[in-house]
């Protein structure tokens, strides 16, 4: 599905205009100490003409054949594109912890990279303490993939996911 580009947006943002939207797929996540899994997944990312984009994300677990097993992750956030390009991101989740990243938006593909510059966790969070994100536009297609170091293991592939323009 093709995209257009608002009016309005931020010459900040025009930068990441190929996020601007709903998307909706499917992911594989998996981690030490927990089953692999599948999963569903929504993400809306905004503008409203400040230098900004809001993103938003929930997901859902789901069985071999697709169905909803349960309600999982949600996270909330702003992008903050800089002059310089690079690239400032505030996001919290449902589970209790709230970060702050920062990366570069890529010059030449549409794609940028993020890691953690800072976690805080409230007291009942599992261990949290870093990660590390890249997305990337790639045949109209919005792909990702997260890597997160948590309850004492260091940083290493926990979700990646393909979603699909709405």
């Amino acid at each position: 599905m093709p995209f257009e580009i608002p009016e309005n947006i931020h010459p900040l943002t025009a930068r990441l205009a190929w996020l601007i939207g709903r998307w909706a797929g499917n992911g594989h996540g998996e981690y030490p100490g927990i089953d692999n899994f599948q999963f569903g997944q929504e993400v809306v990312f905004q503008q409203d003409g400040r230098p900004f984009i809001h993103y938003f994300s929930r997901a859902w677990i789901i069985d071999g054949e697709g169905n909803t097993v349960r309600e999982a992750a949600q996270e909330t956030g702003f992008l903050r594109p800089q002059p310089d390009g690079t690239l400032e991101m505030v996001m919290c989740h449902n589970t209790g912890f709230a970060e702050i990243w920062t990366g570069e938006i890529h010059a030449e593909q549409p794609r940028f990279e993020i890691v953690t510059d800072a976690v805080a966790r409230t007291a009942t969070a599992k261990e949290y303490v870093a990660g590390k994100r890249l997305y990337g536009y790639v045949n109209g297609d919005l792909l990702y993939a997260y890597d997160m170091a948590a309850t004492g293991h260091e940083l290493q592939p926990h979700t990646h996911a393909q979603l699909v323009r709405q």
